[in-house]
């Protein structure tokens, strides 16, 4: 879809890099992207995305914004404590781009809904902070044949990783088959 006088105007500094041109700005508006949780890997990943013009983009997380958790969750602010974490991201995300098309899914990734949830977007940025999630969301990428961006962090160590098996690569199971039990390691 051609971009508007406004989004030309926007995107400037983005499409005058060869590598990008008006055309990648064209398909960056036409991409759409999922996004697992709003929290300290989703809120930096959503606000670039935003920023960078992804046409779509549709969030879920099903917790409120906290205080214990600004310093890291940059999506969020003081005044929207308390707010779910989806009307904070929306508000948030249209401050930073009025262009962009979010849509709310409340509730949780889980097996029972994760093809359906995945199934509308090109790509799929997992910002979980559990196993059941991480492999709810590789196994929807897998079947979906969609790339699934993967962000991890402990403390002061941090991995991020695309898996995409249908362009020949691994994918989370090839790395970790099967989940952890229960406590034996940390969130």
């Amino acid at each position: 879809m051609p971009l508007t006088q406004e989004e030309a105007n926007r995107y400037l500094r983005q499409t005058m890099l060869a590598e990008i041109g008006q055309a990648g700005q064209e398909r960056l508006k036409d991409s759409s992207i999922l996004c697992i949780g709003t929290g300290g890997l989703g809120s930096p990943a959503i606000i670039y995305l935003a920023a960078a013009g992804i046409g779509k983009i549709g969030l879920i997380d099903p917790d409120r914004v906290d205080l214990s958790n600004l310093h890291r969750q940059i999506l969020h602010d003081t005044d929207r404590v308390g707010t779910a974490k989806l009307e904070s991201a929306r508000e948030r995300i249209r401050q930073i781009n009025p262009h962009v098309e979010i849509v709310l899914l409340p509730g949780r990734f889980e097996p029972e809904n994760c093809l359906d949830l995945l199934a509308p977007y090109d790509a799929i940025l997992d910002g979980s902070d559990n196993f059941p999630t991480r492999f709810a969301a590789n196994d929807a990428a897998f079947f979906l044949k969609k790339p699934l961006i993967h962000g991890a962090i402990f403390q002061f160590e941090g991995q991020v990783t695309v898996f995409a098996p249908h362009l020949g690569g691994p994918c989370y199971r090839c790395l970790l088959p099967e989940p952890p039990p229960e406590g034996a390691v940390p969130t």
